[in-house]
Parts: C-alpha cells; sequence; structure tokens
C-alpha cells in the first residue's frame, strides 16, 4: 500500500501552520502508529489550530475539552441517563466520541478526571456502568499542557504519560515564519477555508498496513538494547515499559511510511527514540543535582550502543 495521502494531509495542514514540518510529520506518524501526543508549550504556540487542521485534513469528527480543576470524568466519557418515558437507561456521549480529541490544558485538571482518559486511550472504548461502548476510528488524542511550573497545575500520573506515545513541543517560529504567519492571518482565517484530502476509513487502512512495514531482526535487537540500556543505566531512577518498546518499533515503522519508505532505517529508530522514552525515563537523583535533562542523558546512552549496518 503507499502512504502518499499522508503526504496529501502534510501539505494541507502547512496551509495553516507555518514552519512546523517536523512537527506535523511527527503527529502523522503518530496516528499511524495508533499512539496519542502530549504537547507541552505556553498558550499561543499554535497547539489547538494544529489538533484542529489535522482533524480537517482526514475529514473526521472533531472534539475539544478545554481541561479545568471543576471537571469531572462523566464530562469527558459521558453517562448513562433514565429516559422516564421509555423506562431505559441510555448512554450521552461525551466529547471523547470524536476522531480527533484535543484535551487541552489536561494538566490542569484534577488526577481523577485526567485518568478518565486511560481506557480511552489504551483500549478505544469506554465503559459507563458496566457497559462498554467502543470510540470510532481512527480515535487520536492531542493532550496539550502548560510547564509544570505554572500555577494551578497538576503534574500527570506515570500510568497516564506511559499511554502517550511523544511528548512533543511546539517552539518558537523564526522571524521570517512569524512574519509569513502575519501575512497568512491579515485578512483571513486559512482555516476557514481548508477542505479534507482524505477520510477516516483511509488512515485506518493505513495504520493496518503500517504493521507491514519491515524491519530487520538487527534494527529490532538495537531498539531493544536502547531500551534495556535505559533500565539499567545509572542515569536513570526509571526505565521504560514494554509498551514502550513496543511504541518505538511501531512509530519507527510508521515515521518510515511517513518517509516514503517501506523498510525501517537505523535513522528512523534513532530520531524517534527521544519522543518515545523522554516522557517515560525519569532521572536518577544524582543527575537530577547535576542539571542535566533527559534528553542529553539518553542522548549520551544512545551513542554508547552500536548501530547494526542494515
Amino acid at each position: 500500500m503507499t502512504f502518499s495521502l499522508i503526504q496529501d494531509i502534510k501539505e494541507n495542514v502547512k496551509k495553516v501552520i507555518v514552519g512546523k514540518d517536523s512537527v506535523i510529520e511527527l503527529v502523522l506518524t503518530a496516528i499511524l502508529a495508533e499512539g496519542h501526543i502530549l504537547l507541552e508549550d505556553l498558550p499561543g504556540s499554535g497547539k489547538t489550530l494544529l489538533a484542529k487542521s489535522i482533524a480537517k485534513s482526514m475529514g473526521g469528527s472533531f472534539n475539544r475539552i478545554q481541561f479545568t480543576p471543576d471537571l469531572l470524568p462523566s464530562d469527558v466519557t459521558g453517562f448513562q441517563f433514565f429516559d422516564m418515558k421509555t423506562g431505559d437507561f441510555h448512554y450521552k456521549s461525551g466529547p471523547v466520541m470524536a476522531n480527533v480529541l484535543l484535551a487541552d490544558e489536561i494538566n490542569r485538571t484534577i488526577p481523577r478526571t485526567q485518568s478518565s482518559l486511560l481506557e480511552s486511550m489504551g483500549e478505544y472504548q469506554v465503559t459507563i456502568d458496566n457497559e462498554t461502548i467502543p470510540l470510532p476510528r481512527p480515535f487520536f488524542v492531542i493532550a496539550t499542557q502548560n510547564p509544570i511550573d505554572l500555577e494551578g497545575t497538576y503534574p500527570l500520573p506515570e500510568a497516564q504519560l506511559d499511554r502517550f506515545l511523544f511528548k512533543l513541543s511546539m517552539g518558537h517560529v523564526t522571524v521570517e515564519e512569524e512574519l509569513q504567519i502575519l501575512e497568512r492571518f491579515q485578512t483571513e482565517d486559512p482555516f476557514k477555508r481548508l477542505g479534507s484530502v482524505t477520510e477516516p476509513d483511509e488512515i485506518v487502512k493505513m495504520s493496518e498496513a503500517v504493521r507491514s512495514i519491515r524491519i530487520s531482526d538487527a534494527l529490532k535487537k538495537y531498539l531493544v538494547d536502547i531500551i534495556h540500556a535505559a533500565r539499567t543505566s545509572k542515569l536513570f531512577s526509571v526505565g521504560a515499559s514494554t509498551r514502550a518498546t513496543i511504541a518505538l518499533m511501531r512509530s519507527s515503522q510508521a515515521f518510515a511510511a511517513v518517509q516514503g519508505r517501506d523498510y525501517v532505517i537505523p535513522d528512523d529508530i534513532k530520531f524517534i527514540a527521544p519522543f518515545v522514552l523522554c516522557h517515560r525515563l525519569k532521572l536518577s537523583e544524582k543527575e537530577r543535582l547535576t542539571g542535566n535533562r533527559v534528553e542529553d542523558a539518553l542522548a549520551a546512552l544512545m551513542k554508547n550502543i552500536p548501530v547494526p549496518a542494515v
């Protein structure tokens, strides 16, 4: 199966989003790998617009939840209500019933409500009063969070962090890119003219096809070596789970597809690994005291792992 539609989506999103080609590619990689993304950045950096543009380009449904301290789990998943006319209980769907869900400022709500997304993200379903309701496919969560040092934020629990395939940052644009944004938005919002280039069923087919992207035994051993090195290294007090191992393989396959290849190369794994692992690893106390970052520790670790010649 060809993945040319992915390039069509990318080019379509670029009609709205300026200067973030790498971020767009990583979002599309996560969608193909059937994963979810945590975007950490300051307000106003384009996170919401990116999510809406991706959903519109996919031809899928889009919902947004503004997470606040008083938000309840039922505000996310929906609830059962009693219909007095029929005498039956019915499910009132929550915003989670969408192809693309923007969980905006997820770390501004309490952990109980944060955790209400766990089943949806891991099993593509919600359970309400012992009734299991499947989610639409594809189902993709883009959760945004403000930097944890901002007032009124709650850190995400480790179990939920592990459900996110990637943790990304939009970052600032260059002077030239910001001038392009002003030019593009001066007279009208380009998102209003954005059309769809595919439909959700095609995304599902491509996600299934990604599993057939070739990855050699040597490369599987290479990515497992990275995981085990992080688990046993004194640089980290918490290593990555087996879920992370599978995530690294699947996202490497998906990234190869986004690059137009039907096989994985070592550079795919080296590029993807920090996005998959950094939010799952915790520095040891010694490393934290020295001021090192997880990204730097992982990069130093990976330099000492032999890369297979394939």
